[in-house]
């Protein structure tokens, strides 16, 4: 039965400008072909697969022997298919927009390809020269998507950096310099008001020449709110009218893409451009949202436009979706300095196949990537991490238990977080909120910013506060959270002794409690905006403060009571055995895997993040145990509940399918539908083919020998039929509506004055997918996850039955799963 590729339309709001196929129309051809430009530059993975192993681009010949009239290849005809053309039809063996890609044709593909190279290099020393700068040419991309990833990356974070601190004040000294930038070239700060110089203003200073007073109070607070919505507007009103593709964090999208579905301009310059401008806008206006995961966005919108310099990689999409597998490690490299972390990523959370040799192409990216960041310093710090800690006392074994208690916390919220976002996000899809997105931003920021300004924690940008709460308090720290009674003790040289809570950390204590109250109800409306928005940072601040609240807690607790058996035979009187900051980073670590459901990459990332390289065990007990407690209560994590909300067509790997049903309790016709719709291999005429393309919707049809035998001979793309015939209407010299179509080898002898017949052997796939009517889904499953399947036919002794498109796969999951299927696909 027709693959009934609902993949070639979509319905589907989030995906703004999708195409609408209204099936083929005679003299409209050029309406199927892709654009060329620029814009086309993202393809992002579905699967079609071809398991053809002959080259997709199949040539017309329009060449007829002069000593003979034209049969289209009958007896006498060379074994060679006969050509329309001389070139190859530009457009066979590429796809539509929304579509998937064949993995097994592609990788067939690039082998041909790979092998003519290799012949051809023994034959002359440019041919030899030839080779070696193609089997270089996957190792400078990646050099150069390390680069241009690092160097947008460090963009980024100067740009958000001085932006954000532009809603409080300004440097008189010079523009272009941050608060903490402008005051370190001043010669006016003491230690203690380092923080303060005459070279920074605050707006109050600037209009009213005072910086006291309830009404400075309220010109700063006016200030805030005013640069944070401007912030916003133009972030959300560049995505809107530039790049609609922009929005969001984009893994979701690029997970999708990885897979082998293709969507058309989300990886393309605009996108690339607009992403790169509104992120540094939607950072800076003070949203709780994160810079972190539309860096991976950023990067493989890198890598997809650096791909178009190399023909290996232009030409097979297959080979792109590697290189877009690398530069997403890349860009979780510059977004948290962690290129292990990255690489680890890249193949736990995002990518649909990773061969070594995509292993190690990452490895090079994140390094080149994380090397270029360091270069550029944009933390001036000299150091890559983006939370540098230096804890000196080591944890004891009881207190796995308040860290495990970290982890069930952390798989509460990520449970409750992706509920209620997943919730709002489909009354956001469903309902007249959708369509302003504009006041809708502008809304949730104007909440923010009023409820943010108030409160010092929630004032000051997401990473700062992060930072501050990992911070193990030292004798130079000026922090709230570091203002212990005795903290001038220096019985101990450097470092605090026992540490009996001040005024100013109990102040503190209530400032963080509301800052975690307002994180976690405004990140859920924040999440899923129309601008660019990250998750990564929202959630470890989630984590960090719960984590230094109960850090906190367990510290005086130690104090006050070290005779208690769980402390006295570890923390002696006077001794600083507690480190808050050690749980805020375990707090961070749990919250973040809750959401995402990250486990070896996330421990990775948070150790290469801080440098806190042995507290990796503690990480490792709050990770896990915030996936078990979050998988308990819904199985799937943030990026994967979006692609289902999204209806992109996704088979997640790690699911395991376990129903008893067979291929022909999924495979379509079922009993009492319309036969199936198949082409036969010599006694069909162009203008039947074309009646059937123009009724139908379906990417791709099943050739039989014939109506009555049904037996298989291959299958062919709507795409290709119509690229081939609409060529040899053009190219051609007589070619007719009656004019019959050979999908075989040889075509029989015509009678004279009979027009030319079309040979399209080239285009059919000689050997697509088959499995048997009894065949268990378990199984098909399994196939179409791991060779990236499009559509699979179904015989029974040889002979067709149906197909098994992947969307029937998807359709079959969802109503297994008690759930509607035709709420989640992508149609």
């Amino acid at each position: 039965m027709i693959l009934r590729e609902s993949e070639s339309r979509s319905s589907n709001k989030h995906l703004m400008g999708a195409m609408d196929n209204r099936g083929f129309q005679q003299g409209s051809f050029n309406s199927f072909r892709s654009s060329s430009s620029d814009e086309d530059l993202m393809d992002i993975p579905g699967t079609a697969m071809d398991f053809s192993m002959r080259d997709d681009v199949p040539p017309l010949d329009g060449e007829i022997e002069e000593d003979k009239s034209y049969n289209g290849g009958g007896i006498g005809s060379s074994n060679r298919m006969m050509d329309f053309l001389e070139e190859p039809i530009p457009g066979v063996g590429t796809y539509d927009d929304f579509n998937t890609i064949d993995w097994v044709r592609e990788k067939s593909r690039d082998r041909d390809r790979h092998r003519e190279i290799t012949n051809k290099s023994k034959e002359s020393t440019w041919a030899l020269i030839h080779s070696v700068s193609d089997a270089f040419s996957g190792w400078l991309l990646m050099l150069l998507i390390g680069l241009l990833s690092g160097s947008l990356a460090g963009l980024i974070d100067i740009s958000a950096h001085w932006m954000t601190d532009l809603k409080e004040g300004i440097c008189t000294g010079g523009l272009w310099f941050n608060h903490e930038h402008c005051c370190w070239n001043s010669e006016h700060v003491t230690f203690e008001d380092r923080d303060k110089c005459p070279e920074w203003n605050s707006w109050s200073q600037l209009i009213i020449s005072t910086d006291e007073g309830a009404f400075a109070y309220i010109v700063n607070y006016f200030m805030y709110v005013l640069w944070a919505l401007l912030f916003a507007f133009l972030a959300v009103s560049l995505v809107k009218v530039f790049a609609p593709y922009a929005c969001g964090s984009g893994i979701p999208e690029i997970k999708t893409i990885l897979s082998g579905f293709i969507i058309r301009g989300y990886l393309g310059k605009w996108t690339l451009i607009i992403k790169t401008i509104t992120l540094v806008l939607a950072v800076s206006s003070g949203l709780s949202l994160g810079k972190e995961g539309p860096l991976v966005h950023v990067a493989c919108c890198c890598g997809n436009i650096l791909c178009h310099c190399f023909n290996k990689y232009r030409k097979n999409e297959a080979k792109r979706r590697e290189v877009l597998s690398a530069a997403a490690a890349a860009g979780v490299s510059v977004a948290f300095g962690a290129p292990i972390g990255g690489v680890l990523f890249s193949l736990e959370e995002v990518s649909y196949y990773f061969p070594l040799k995509t292993l190690w192409r990452s490895f090079f990216a994140a390094l080149v990537a994380a090397f270029t960041l360091r270069s550029i310093n944009p933390f001036g710090n000299s150091r890559l991490v983006l939370f540098y800690v230096e804890f000196h006392t080591p944890w004891h074994l009881f207190e796995l238990v308040p860290f495990i208690l970290l982890g069930i916390f952390g798989g509460l919220w990520g449970a409750l977080f992706i509920r209620t976002n997943i919730a709002w996000c489909r009354k956001r899809k469903t309902t007249q909120l959708g369509k302003y997105p504009v006041v809708e931003v502008l809304v949730v920021t104007a909440i923010t910013a009023i409820l943010a300004f108030p409160n010092e924690y929630t004032r000051m940008s997401t990473s700062e506060l992060i930072s501050e709460l990992f911070n193990d308090c030292g004798l130079l720290d000026s922090s709230k959270l570091c203002d212990y009674e005795n903290r001038f003790n220096t019985s101990k040289g450097g470092e605090l002794p026992d540490r009996p809570a001040g005024v100013g950390v109990y102040s503190a204590m209530w400032q963080l409690a509301l800052t975690l109250i307002l994180k976690i109800i405004i990140t859920i409306f924040t999440f899923g905006m129309k601008i660019p928005s990250g998750l990564f940072i929202p959630s470890m601040a989630v984590g960090a403060i719960a984590g230094r609240l109960l850090g906190v807690g367990m510290e005086q607790l130690a104090y006050y009571h070290h005779d208690w058996a769980i402390f006295n035979s570890w923390c002696s009187q006077g001794a600083d055995c507690i480190t808050p900051g050690l749980y805020a980073m375990v707090g961070a670590a749990a919250c973040l895997g809750g959401v995402t459901r990250m486990t070896v990459s996330l421990v990775v990332i948070m150790f290469e993040l801080t440098g806190g390289l042995e507290y990796i065990v503690p990480l490792m007990a709050a990770a896990m145990t915030s996936k078990w407690v979050a998988d308990a209560l819904g199985r799937e994590g943030i990026y994967d509940a979006h692609i289902r909300l999204n209806g992109y067509p996704f088979l997640e790997a790690k699911e395991e399918f376990a129903h008893k049903t067979l291929a022909m309790d999924v495979m379509k016709p079922r009993r009492n539908d319309p036969l199936l719709t198949v082409l036969t291999q010599d006694s069909m005429t162009v203008e039947d083919v074309e009646s059937i393309i123009s009724e139908t919707t379906y990417s791709g049809f099943p050739v039989v020998v014939s109506r009555e035998s049904q037996r298989l001979v291959g299958f062919v793309l709507r795409r290709d039929l119509i690229i081939s015939i609409e060529n040899a209407r053009k190219k051609q010299d007589g070619v007719v509506s009656t004019s019959v179509i050979y999908f075989t080898e040889h075509s029989p002898p015509m009678p004279p004055y009979t027009p030319p017949t079309l040979k399209l052997r080239n285009i059919l796939d000689l050997s697509p997918f088959t499995v048997t009517d009894l065949t268990p889904m378990e199984i098909v499953v399994d196939i179409f996850r791991k060779l990236g399947l499009r559509q699979c036919l179904v015989t029974h002794n040889g002979r067709l039955l149906g197909i098994i498109t992947k969307k029937d796969v998807l359709k079959h999951i969802a109503q297994m799963a008690n759930q509607d299927p035709d709420s989640i696909l992508f149609n």
